[in-house]
Parts: C-alpha cells; structure tokens; sequence
C-alpha cells in the first residue's frame, strides 16, 4: 500500500525500526542515555559519602563524649575519695555535706555516661564503679560506722579509680576502633566509586559509539547521495535509515534523483532526434558541394572552386559534429550495459596504438608503451573506446615531433594506467570541467577538424562503469621540462563474484 506526500513521489511504509521519528529525538535519547548511568553513579557516591560523614559525625561526638566523662568520672572520684579521707582523719562529720555535693555531680555524670552506647563490659564496670560507691556512701553516712568499716570503706575507692583507668582505656579503644572503622567505611567507599568508574566506562564508550553510528549513518547516506548527484550518478536509488524527517529527506533527493534521470533522458533523445534530422540536409548540401567540386553544373572560376572547397570542409566538419553528438548519445544509453570478459592490458594498447598509427606518423609523434602482464575484467569495447580517446586527445594536443607515454601497472587491486603528452597542458582551474560534455578548454588542438568535448566525458563515463575512475594528475619532476598532461584511469582488477573463464 502506496500514498501520495508530494506531486511525483510516491511514498511506501517504511519498515519499522528502532529510530525515534525525529532526529532532534535522536539526539535527547543519546544525551539522556549518556546522562542517566553517569547521574546514577553520582547519586550513589553521593549517597554514600552522606552515609559516611553521618556515621564520623556520631563517632567522634560519642568519642568526645566518652572521653570527657571518663575523665570527669575519674576527677569526681579522686573528690570523692579527698573528701572521704578527711572525713576518716579528722572524723569531722560536716564534712559529709561536701562529700554530697561532689557525689551528685559523680551520679549525673554517670548517668550520662550510661547513655553512651558501651559494650558489655564497659557497662559492668561503670556499674561496678556506681555500686562501689553507693556502698562507701553508705558507710559514710551511716553514723554507727566504726573506724574500721570506715577506714575499708575508704580504700575500696582504690579500686573504683582502678575501675575507672579501665573505661578511659576501654574508651581510647573504642576511639580507636571507630577511626578504623572510618578509614575502612572510605576505603569500601572509594573502592566502590573506583568499580563504578570501571563498570561505566565501557558502557559509556559504548552508547557514545553507537549513537555516533546511529546520528552518522543517515548522514553520511545523504551525503553520498548528495555527492553522486553532484557527480553524475544517477543509477543508484537514495535510501537512507534513520529517524523519520531524514528518511523523507532521503525520499526527496530519490525524487530529485528520478528527475535528473528524467531530464538527462529527455536531453539524450533531443540529441538523437536533432542529429538524425540535421543527418539527411547535411547529406544533400554534402552531394551538391561534391558535384560543384566535379564541375558536373559547369566550369567553375578559381573564386568558385575556393568556395566549393571551404563548403566541403565545413560539412566534413559538420558531419564529424553530428557523428559525435550521435556517438555520445549512443554511449549514455549504453554506458550502464557491460559484457564482461577478460581482457589482456598489454594487447588492448597495442590494438589502440595501431588504430591510431596513421594519426602519429602524420604528426611524426612518438609512442612510448611501458605495459606489465596484467589481465583486467571489463567490456573490451568500452576499454578500448576509453583508451583511444585517451590517445586522440594526447594526439591532438601533442606538438610535432613529440612522445607519448602510457604506462600500465598493477597497484594492489587496481590497475592503474597514465596517459601522458608534452602539449600545453590543463589549467588547475579546467581539471574537473574538461570531464563535461561539450566542454572546450583553453589550449588549443592541433588538427584539421576540432573536436566537440566529449572525448574524456565518454572516458569517465567507461571508467565509472567498470567501477574505476579517471584523473589529472601532475607531471613528475624530470619529464623532460615539458608541461604536457598525465591522466590516470584507475580500474578494478576484479569484479564481484566469479570471474568468466
């Protein structure tokens, strides 16, 4: 099922595929994708350094805490145990009330240092400290007390302060623990950050590749196509995947493409159709020259045969016009029609080099052939028309007396052929417009007929056709001093598939 989008496109359903349908779409969902893990990684680490600092922020406030009440537990019982013995020295019972006092600061700071998050046995032995006390308040404020359960009671603080060096220890311990469980907690945490680098890189490289393919694709299928426009290259249907406005870009330069294909037919049969119709005046303007020329009307004076001259020359010269818009003609139509075969370089030369034998010996030229035992599959016709246009045109423009390279050599899959002359040389500015038709440039042939231009268009044309290509390039250092032109054809060795015995 077909519709219509536009006057002379016709639009089929595309396949489905895996592109948004707009490439700005393509864009959001590369850069999304690309964002989200790198944005996941972040949050975590960032998750986890908040978990981190929260778990040194409790640690060191309950060292702190720690470490203050175990001290300020140890002053209060070094008070408690001065005020204890000047009781027990002096026997003085007022002095219970400071006693008291200091015995009240000693239970809040034990209370405090409850709350802390202690272990078993760091709890046992505050508890031991706080029942120990209770013990020797007891006694003390009992007034029934004999010295001696005074003076027991009051050495029991010995082991209280004992007690008490213990929990400051068991709390420099825990200090320390908590600053190993820190630096383990930014170990684990910088080893994950490390791993989750690891594992996202790849995964990164990876979607930035593929999006770079995926945006590039359609891209670079538009610009082939654009470029095979722009050089001719009609023969291929544009297609290009991608999001669905550069799909419909595609399809617009497909329709171009049918255009031009269109337009180059409508050119080719006006071309037919004007050189057979000049074809049959021209025979009989030709036939009445020839019979002024025999003098079969009559007698004619010097002034008349002058005439009846320069008329024949010019429909020899018409006919050689009409001939070649006729021969261009027939080549675009069958410039795409190969019959392959296997055809020997060496001997495709010297067939073209006798064909044009009497050209050279007219112009007393010199052919120099420099040719190696290569074999190349292509339509022996074609290959031999591309290579004697190559060798009129360096015939043409070579002067008197001059040489003529041609060198034939194999470079990896290709063979590559130079034809080199010592004319006047191509301007750089002609290099790509001598390959138009009908082009005529600048520097002049030597010859009684001039050509009409078509000669090296029928030679890019044969190239392209055999999958090769054709180019001027600069003469080498020590040719002579001559400018002179060096064309390259560059043709496939091989073609796809099996070769034909």
């Amino acid at each position: 099922m077909a519709f219509h989008l536009w006057p002379g496109i016709t639009h089929k359903r595309p396949m489905p595929n895996f592109y948004p349908r707009s490439f700005p779409g393509l864009l959001i969902l590369a850069f999304t994708l690309l964002v989200v893990p790198l944005t996941a990684a972040l949050i975590n680490n960032a998750v986890s350094i908040d978990r981190l600092v929260n778990r040194s922020q409790q640690a060191v406030y309950q060292a702190v805490q720690a470490t203050r009440s175990s001290r300020r537990l140890a002053e209060l019982l070094n008070a408690l145990e001065r005020n204890a013995r000047q009781m027990l020295i002096l026997g003085d019972r007022s002095l219970l009330d400071a006693y008291t006092i200091n015995r009240r600061q000693f239970l809040e700071v034990t209370g405090a240092f409850m709350a802390l998050p202690f272990d078993g046995e760091q709890r046992a032995s505050l508890e031991k400290i706080v029942a120990g006390e209770r013990a020797i308040h007891d006694v003390l404020a009992n007034r029934a007390s004999h010295f001696t359960d005074l003076h027991l009671a009051v050495q029991r603080f010995g082991e209280l302060a004992e007690r008490s060096r213990a929990i400051i220890q068991h709390s420099n311990d825990m200090i320390d623990r908590e600053v190993g469980a820190m630096r383990a907690s930014a170990q684990r945490a910088q080893r994950i950050t490390v791993w989750q680098m690891l594992a996202l890189l790849p995964i990164v490289i990876f979607l930035a590749v593929g999006f770079t393919i995926l945006i590039m694709r359609p891209i670079r299928q538009i610009e082939a196509a654009i470029r095979d426009l722009g050089s001719g290259r009609l023969d291929k249907a544009v297609s290009v995947a991608g999001p669905v406005d550069l799909q419909y870009l595609g399809e617009r330069l497909d329709w171009m493409r049918r255009r031009l294909l269109e337009v180059d037919e409508q050119k080719n049969r006006f071309l037919r159709q004007v050189s057979h119709e000049l074809k049959t005046p021209l025979t009989a303007v030709r036939e009445g020259v020839e019979l002024l020329s025999d003098e079969v009307v009559g007698k004619l004076s010097p002034a008349q045969r002058e005439v009846a001259a320069i008329l024949h020359h010019q429909s020899l010269k018409l006919q050689k016009l009409i001939e070649d818009l006729l021969a261009y003609s027939a080549n675009c139509e069958q410039v795409a029609t190969l019959a392959m075969t296997r055809v020997d370089v060496a001997q495709l030369i010297a067939r073209v080099a006798d064909d044009q034998k009497l050209a050279l010996h007219a112009r007393h030229l010199k052919l120099e052939v420099s040719a190696e035992a290569i074999s190349v599959m292509g339509d022996f016709q074609k290959l031999r028309g591309m290579l004697d246009n190559l060798l009129s045109n360096a015939i043409k423009f070579s002067p008197p007396g001059g040489t003529i390279e041609i060198h034939a050599r194999r470079r990896g899959d290709q063979l590559d052929l130079t034809m080199s002359d010592q004319g006047p040389g191509i301007a750089a500015e002609e290099c790509e417009q001598v390959f138009e038709p009908f082009y005529q440039g600048n520097a002049a042939a030597s010859g009684p007929v001039k050509g009409t231009g078509i000669g090296l268009s029928i030679v890019r044309d044969h190239a392209r056709a055999h999958g090769g290509s054709v180019e001027i390039v600069a003469p080498a250092a020590g040719d002579g001093g001559a400018n002179g032109t060096r064309l390259r054809v560059r043709l496939p060795l091989f073609t796809r598939g099996p070769l034909p015995a």
